[in-house]
Parts: structure tokens; sequence; C-alpha cells
């Protein structure tokens, strides 16, 4: 008989029996989808993984726990078949198709009455994707394409130019420490939907030549501020462009909420009645001590991280920071804007009993190509900043874990 495409189609398993069979790594991953989709799901195995015992001791399925025997398909509407077995996936099988059951086998495909699809979701859309030919079946082939789908309708680079969704507001967008691969998939296709994008000096700067020529890009730093502080200059150009019905992004570096003053734009587009939408982003004060081989906490070394601003030094009346308890703490000492404090920062802990044998380690330009790292203790780094030249911005550690592991740093 000749071979045929097979027929794609969405099944609705909302409250309907769902019969498993094996609660192996197959089982394992297919699952969730399952509890997604709102099955009522029978697990028919005498052993499961530790995940999977974990789905039914939190309820999500039941689990009978035996081997398959005749019958068990006999009310299900779509059958998983991947037991170790195959003779018993064979008689399932067969069961399968006596009632008429959709079926997938992972042992053996052309025995089977249904495929899965390789499966990937974005904002409400889900693509699946199925080769024609089950000759040339390659779910690494298939998966490649789901994935390459799935990506550009997430950055917004694979959508017809009349469907593009555009919601009139203001994205608040967390770009990262700098390296544009390390934007959320929801912060990037949100800049790909922007009629205008207003953005910091420290965002993700190769992420604004990726977008079209229409959009309007706008420097924060250069907005004229007029009888405007920098911060109210800044909230007045969202409300203005947000209330001429356009899709506003504010494109911020790190995280929005992470010294960003993020929550500024927020209350400020609250009163004016703008409807705001944040978009957490990866901070700095983790990802660049990563990005240089250094982590925040090791076991046995650091049970705790703290982030603090340098932007005022300890012996300004305007620091918040108590720096004479920081001092006394045990783990790593994170600090932001600390570049030009950094040699007050150190006399300060020195001072409070912090040893002036501390390792520091200092990242300029973390996760971009630029990136560079610089080692010093807190006796030495005001001296070293100087002699190295540092400039902002850096992440500066302080701590044991600078120590810890192999430097992965230029």
């Amino acid at each position: 008989m000749a071979e045929h495409p097979a027929y794609p189609v969405g099944l609705r398993l909302t409250g309907r029996r769902v019969v498993v069979l094996g609660g192996g790594q197959v089982a394992q991953r297919r699952l969730p989808a399952l509890i997604a989709a709102g099955a009522d799901i029978i697990l028919v195995s005498p052993e499961a993984t530790p995940s999977v015992e974990a789905m039914a001791d939190a309820g999500e399925i039941t689990w009978v726990r035996r081997p398959y025997q005749d019958g068990d398909l006999a009310d299900a509407w779509y059958a998983l078949i991947a037991t170790s077995d195959p003779a018993a996936n064979t008689a399932a099988s067969a069961e399968a198709e006596r009632h008429r059951v959709w079926c997938v086998r992972s042992d053996d495909a052309d025995q089977a009455t249904a495929w899965t699809p390789a499966t990937g979701h974005s904002e409400g859309v889900t693509v699946a994707v199925l080769t024609t030919d089950a000759r040339g079946r390659d779910p690494r082939h298939t998966a490649a394409i789901r994935d390459a789908v799935v990506e550009g309708l997430r950055d917004g680079t694979l959508v017809a130019p009349h469907h593009r969704t555009r919601t009139p507001g203001v994205a608040l967008v967390g770009g990262g420490p700098g390296d544009p691969d390390l934007i959320t998939v929801r912060g990037r296709r949100l800049l790909a939907a922007a009629d205008v994008v207003i953005a910091d000096r420290l965002g993700p700067r190769d992420l604004l030549a990726e977008l079209p020529p229409h959009v309007e890009v706008i420097d924060a730093a250069k907005i004229p501020y007029g009888r405007y502080m920098a911060q109210e200059a800044i909230n007045n150009a969202l409300i203005e462009h947000a209330k001429q019905g356009k899709s506003v992004v504010r494109l911020k570096g790190g995280d929005p909420y992470v010294f960003g003053r993020g929550m500024e734009e927020v209350q400020a587009l609250a009163e004016a009645g703008i409807p705001c939408t944040v978009v957490p982003g990866i901070s700095s004060s983790i990802s660049v001590p990563s990005a240089a081989g250094i982590p925040v906490t090791h076991r046995g070394v650091a049970h705790e991280f703290t982030v603090v601003s340098g932007h005022v030094a300890p012996d300004d009346e305007r620091s918040l920071a108590d720096w004479p308890s920081l001092a006394k703490l045990t783990g790593t000492l994170v600090v932001l804007m600390g570049v030009d404090k950094i040699g007050k920062i150190a006399e300060t802990l020195i001072a409070h009993g912090k040893s002036p044998e501390t390792p520091v380690a200092l990242v300029q330009e973390g996760t971009t190509a630029a990136q560079r790292r610089v080692d010093a203790t807190l006796a030495t780094v005001a001296e070293v900043v100087r002699a190295e030249e540092v400039k902002p911005p850096a992440v500066i550690v302080i701590g044991e874990v600078v120590n810890v592991g192999p430097r992965t740093a230029p």
C-alpha cells in the first residue's frame, strides 16, 4: 500500500481518558503536555522515574502499578505506548486498533496510528512539525524546524506584517547585562513589535541595530531636560509617545528593578493612565560574575550574597547602605556602580573588620566582547583600579568566591 502523509490534527483532551503505558523517560517527557491539556491520565507501569512518580504523588496522574493487561485501553481516547516490553507494546497497539483508539508507539512508529509531532509554543500559538514522508522521518530534523519557527515567532522575525502584534502602551524591558543573546525571548519579541524604543546606554546596544528602519530609537541620555530632571524627562517621553497610540519599549540594562529606577517609571505611567508591561531581565549582579568564572555562592565558601549600590560613597549622607554590617557578613558582596568609589568602599570595609586580604574582582563590560577581569584585594584595589584604568560599567565582587573557579575571562 502506498505511503501517505499523516493528517495533522489537534486533540482536545480536557477531561478525557488518556492511557500511558510505561513510566520511563518517554513518559516523563510526554506527560507534562498531556497534563497541561487537562487529560484524565492513567499510567500503567510497575515502575516509574522519580519525576513521573512525583506527578502521581501530586495527583496529576493516576498510577496503576502493574504491567499492561488486555482491556487497559478500552475506554481511552488516546494512548501512549512506551514500555520496555516489545510484546506488550505490540499487544497494546493491537488493542488500540480494535477499540479505535489513537495510539503513539515509542518503539515502532510504523505500527502506531498516530505520531507525536515536534512541538513548541509562542504567545498562544502552538507549532507542531511532522515530516510528510514516513521513510525519511528524522526527529532531529523536525525538532530543528520546530525550533527555527518558534524562535522566529518569539523574536518577531517570522510574523506576517499585517498580523504583527502591536499593543499601545509601554513595555519596561530588562535587556540583560550586555550580550544581546541574554535578553529574554519576551523582551526581544516586544522590541520587534515596537514603534519607539527609549534606550539606556547600558542596554544591549547590538539589539538596536536589528530593529526595522521605521522604529524610532531614542537615546535616553540625550533627551532634552528643559525644566525637568533627567528621570522626569524620560518619564514624560514615555508618556508622550504612548499617548500617541504607539507601542513603546523602554530598554534598560540588566533588570529594570535592580538599581534601574524602573519603579519610578512604572509609577509615572500609572499616574498618567498608561498601561505598562514589566519584563524582567538578567541582572548583571549575578550574570557578569558568572561570565568571569565567579560563582556568587559556593558550597563551603559562601552561603549568601548581597548586592549593594556603590554610586555614593559610604561616608556620603545620601548612602542608605549599612556598611559596618556589610563588613561583618561572611558571604559575597557584589557592588554595582562602584568603580569610582571602590577606594572608599574598601577602606570602610577594612575599618569595620573585613580582612585587607579579602579577594576582589572587577569585571568590566561583562558578557560583551570587551569584557575583562582585574583581580586585587581590599588592600590593593584602589591602586589596581587606577593602574589598570578600570572604567564603568564594571561589577565588583568581594569575597572568597573570587578564587574558587578557573578564570574564564580574558
